[in-house]
């Protein structure tokens, strides 16, 4: 529950499954409270309000225009499909409301740029849901990745996110319809992947991508699997990905310096809570005759109150509490992390509708 004055007022556009996750930790951060939630039907926002257990408190809309119309509403998370994002951020951002928005972000990084720019032009905080970025492990994660004489440079990188969901899923979600999200497993699993891989570059794009013939896509064109090879020509750094619909669930991230590497299995959705961890190495090497290592994995834990979604919402909360403060500007750096993320997606999709055609960027 929020402790500070005057915390930052949110309204949900949506009742998406993700928004549940985002309401407990809307709740869970102290400089934030659940203002107002929306629907298509009020009918619809009501279930999702009792099924939720929220206050009488909270505002139940029967359309988004009737939220972002509310004038006690500072910030809107938007967990539409992707093809609605446009659309909603951009209206909610001349409404003079800061935006949280589900990924992917946009159906090509064409329409991303008009979200950012709606938000830039309003004064607005723009960020994506992309909730790894702010658990204290990933800051971890960066200060040892960082550090010249432990890792060294970065030579190759992997990642993977997977799950197998139950069958009716690939007859009515939204994640296996082209006219409503349209990357499937590439934008909802792939996303996280391109994520890491630029973060582990200091996002910095590659020269050059590639999506592996495997590719598997649905009836109606969506994709349901692919594997992914990224270059970076200049430092000689290579990374691949997979991100599926059909195979067991993963969440892999494996970063391989000049002098060391580290390996983490839970970044999207750590494993507790409470804690999390990653396994680091430096400095290894085979022992005489190449009987053993002459050093082991050593595991890096770190524990924290907050779970990463309401840490989320802390630092967005911040931020727009310090933009209607007068004290601080929208920070420019989330846009720019998601659009390079969305400029690697397109870059993707581009190889795959291309016959797995290499994409120059």
């Amino acid at each position: 529950m929020a402790d500070e004055k005057n915390p930052v007022r949110f309204g949900i556009l949506g009742c998406a499954e993700i928004a549940r996750k985002v309401c407990r930790a809307i709740n869970l951060s102290p400089n934030s409270t659940l203002h107002a939630i929306s629907s298509r039907s009020t009918e619809k926002a009501k279930q999702f309000a009792v099924k939720n257990g929220l206050s009488d408190l909270v505002k139940v809309y029967g359309s988004y225009e009737e939220l972002l119309d509310d004038f006690s509403v500072d910030a809107v998370y938007i967990p539409l499909p992707t093809s609605l994002h446009l659309k909603w951020a951009v209206l909610a951002a001349e409404k003079k409301k800061h935006v949280l928005l589900e990924k992917p972000t946009a159906l090509n990084v064409g329409e991303l740029d008009r979200i950012i720019g709606a938000c830039e032009s309003n004064g607005v905080q723009f960020m994506d849901g992309s909730m790894w970025y702010h658990h204290p492990r990933t800051a971890k994660m960066k200060e040892l990745l960082s550090d010249a004489n432990l890792f060294g440079e970065v030579r190759m990188i992997y990642s993977s996110s997977s799950y197998m969901p139950p069958p009716d899923f690939f007859e009515n979600n939204i994640r296996t319809k082209a006219d409503l999200d349209p990357f499937g497993a590439l934008g909802d699993a792939g996303w996280y992947c391109i994520g890491a891989i630029l973060w582990a570059m200091n996002y910095k794009l590659p020269t050059t991508v590639t999506a592996l013939p495997a590719t598997t896509l649905n009836s109606d064109g969506v994709i349901m699997s692919a594997t992914v090879t990224l270059h970076w020509e200049q430092e000689g750094t290579v990374a691949t990905f997979h991100c599926s619909f059909l195979a067991h669930e993963t969440m892999d991230v494996s970063v391989l310096g000049s002098k060391g590497s580290f390996h983490v299995e839970d970044l999207i959705i750590p494993y507790e809570e409470s804690s999390a961890s990653f396994n680091f190495t430096s400095g290894a090497s085979f022992v005489d005759h190449h009987l053993g290592w002459n050093t082991k994995e050593k595991e890096v834990r770190i524990h924290h109150k907050l779970p990463q979604e309401a840490l989320l919402v802390t630092e967005f909360s911040r931020l727009v509490k310090g933009i209607k403060d007068s004290t601080i500007g929208p920070e420019a750096r989330w846009g720019a992390i998601s659009r390079a993320s969305q400029v690697l997606l397109d870059a993707v999709k581009s190889s795959v509708d291309g016959g797995s055609k290499t994409v120059y960027i």
